[in-house]
């Protein structure tokens, strides 16, 4: 009768497979835990505790009473605001529309008044709300707020921008590991077209949640697609180029730059007036704060300030296009280092969907 015969496990295997799957279980732990301290060090410091310094309102009319209730208004605030004055009402709201103001405050001794708007941002209106409504306190008059830009009722907080980026981030840069690990064989020329075609999807879906589904774009909806389509080619067109180079390591690179500093650079829920100098300088030039203000600038500023915050993006599309042309170039000299396996690949598309 014959009877199946088990080999015998070798000690020697054994001792050195341990090790090696050890090592190989902690260089994979690398990528969360590198994650883990960037965004709770990121979002912490850029959210946490929220400072005004150096908002920008501005005291209307003109003679020595104005002056002194700017003058007065600066001195107890400080550096959290800069206070100007401005001859008439027209003037300030012409500055709000046009965002270089936060609010402007009118010190009639018997109707106050304060201008603000709410499409620039809910939490710097909030500022001068109480900053002006400690004025008008100060003669027992009630304050009257006029908000020259107010946002819908679909979206009153104004947060809807803040969350189309994120829909469409979060598209764009788990593309790249898709992209990377489902089409490792191809020419970077077919990668380059498929990163932009699925920039186009990705815009598409988010332009469909901003419109129909949420009705956050009651207007402008072409234009919201367009910033949207600039925003995830940008990411797609780094992440393809950067892949070549960084193999597994993609992810948290794009992690670092379009989650960690790009979410909390973006104006979504505190202007850099309202955050450290630090989040507020990448606020200026990063390209989720293109994609918000852009979005905000079409929807409750007639337009106002959107070509330069689309000419933003169009600069992290260059980015994208010198990143390619980079990986294009190593290609050619033959420099690139070696594709990966097929199960680095799909490791790497396990991490991401564990992020």
């Amino acid at each position: 009768m014959n009877s199946a015969v088990t080999p015998a496990t070798n000690p020697v295997q054994q001792t050195t497979a341990a090790p090696a799957s050890v090592r190989h279980v902690l260089v994979h732990l690398i990528t969360p835990l590198l994650m883990c301290v960037g965004m709770g060090l990121a979002y912490m410091s850029a959210f946490m505790v929220p400072h005004p310094h150096h908002v920008k309102v501005a005291v209307i009319g003109d003679g020595p009473r104005v002056t002194a209730v700017a003058r007065a208004i600066q001195s107890k605030a400080g550096d959290m605001v800069q206070v100007s004055t401005l001859p008439t009402a027209d003037a300030a709201v012409a500055q709000l529309h046009s965002r270089d103001l936060v609010g402007a405050f009118v010190p009639d001794p018997a109707k106050p008044q304060l201008f603000i708007a709410e499409g620039d941002s809910d939490s710097s209106a909030t500022v001068a709300s109480k900053v002006f409504t400690t004025v008008a306190a100060v003669e027992d008059k009630p304050l009257t707020v006029t908000d020259v830009a107010p946002t819908t009722a679909d979206d009153p907080a104004n947060s809807g921008p803040f969350f189309l980026m994120i829909a469409v981030s979060i598209g764009s840069y788990s593309a790249v590991a898709a992209i990377g690990a489902g089409a490792a064989g191809w020419s970077l020329k077919r990668k380059t077209a498929l990163a932009l075609g699925t920039a186009t999807v990705v815009s598409a879906i988010g332009a469909a949640l901003a419109g129909p589904v949420f009705h956050l774009a009651h207007h402008s909806l072409a234009a919201v697609w367009g910033l949207a389509w600039l925003y995830a080619a940008s990411i797609l067109l780094i992440g393809v180029g950067l892949h070549p180079f960084l193999k597994r390591w993609t992810t948290l690179v794009m992690m670092v730059l379009f989650v960690m500093l790009n979410f909390t650079s973006s104006g979504g829920l505190f202007q850099p007036e309202l955050q450290n100098g630090f989040f507020g300088g990448l606020h200026a030039f990063w390209n989720g704060a293109g994609l918000v203000e852009g979005v905000r600038s079409l929807l409750y500023f007639g337009g106002s300030g959107a070509a330069r915050h689309a000419w933003t993006l169009a600069g992290w599309v260059g980015v994208g296009a010198l990143a390619v042309g980079a990986a294009a170039v190593a290609e050619r000299r033959n420099r690139m280092p070696e594709p990966e396996t097929e199960q680095e690949a799909e490791e790497e598309m396990e991490e991401l969907v564990a992020v």
